[in-house]
């Protein structure tokens, strides 16, 4: 049996301004996807972006992920006190980012280049789509580190006691998230992005992988769907209650 080491999610103290682990996950997440594409475009006969461009997408991108991020947690996890102080929205030192809610928010920054550069959107996320796993490998790293998104009791040697989450072992369902749809999807799809597929193709196969990946985690016991960066309060009943990522998944 494991114990989390309960990590600081605080990394740095900038000033007033705190900076968590979790977004610097996401920074890290960006920036070695720039670092992959740029290649790429090298590497391209006919690559659908220049490098000067892919500073612009990764900029969009960067600027979708924080508002949409945002914008999903106070609306979908927090409405009582976005209602009681809608300029908390703003407070992103405080915490609390949505996953869905960033990727939501990244897709319509990139829809939204798109349209005023005067290019194929589905091109365009042919293009990004492979490296969207890294975000998801580094947002799961950033659960982790918070101790968030912990899975069912279980007494596999590798369970790990959570504290938020009460004495028993959990399945760290956040690092076998990191491992198939980051990681593993990842190989998945910079393979299969390697040779001209049809528009869209790559694009269409990335949320296929994710499915397929929580349908056979089901049939292995933890329950890890895909969610967001919030850690619900615990509880020790001996009938287990659904899992943060049963909740989430449900939704």
């Amino acid at each position: 049996m494991l114990v989390h080491p309960q990590f600081d999610p605080i990394a740095i103290h900038l000033g007033p301004l705190a900076v968590r682990w979790y977004g610097l996950m996401y920074l890290f997440g960006l920036l070695l996807a720039g670092m992959l594409l740029s290649r790429r475009i090298l590497r391209a006969a006919h690559p659908v972006l220049q490098r000067k461009e892919l500073a612009d997408v990764l900029f969009y991108a960067a600027i979708g992920m924080i508002v949409g991020g945002r914008l999903g947690y106070m609306l979908f996890y927090d409405w009582t006190g976005f209602m009681a102080s809608p300029l908390q929205l703003f407070a992103v030192w405080q915490g609390g980012m949505s996953f869905h809610g960033g990727l939501a928010g990244v897709l319509l920054a990139l829809w939204g280049w798109a349209r005023y550069r005067h290019r194929s959107f589905l091109q365009l996320m042919d293009f990004v789509a492979p490296v969207a796993p890294l975000g998801l490998a580094a947002g799961r790293i950033g659960n982790f580190i918070n101790g968030e998104l912990w899975g069912r009791v279980t007494t596999v040697p590798w369970g790990m006691v959570f504290p938020s989450a009460g004495p028993l072992p959990r399945h760290p369902s956040q690092l076998y998230e990191f491992f198939l749809e980051g990681v593993v999807l990842f190989c998945l799809l910079w393979w299969y992005s390697g040779k001209k597929r049809p528009v869209g193709a790559v694009s269409g196969s990335s949320p296929l992988s994710w499915q397929i990946k929580d349908i056979g985690l089901s049939v292995e016991g933890p329950a890890v769907a895909s969610t967001d960066s919030i850690a619900p309060a615990a509880t020790t009943s001996t009938t287990e209650p659904p899992t943060p990522a049963e909740r989430e998944g449900s939704k």
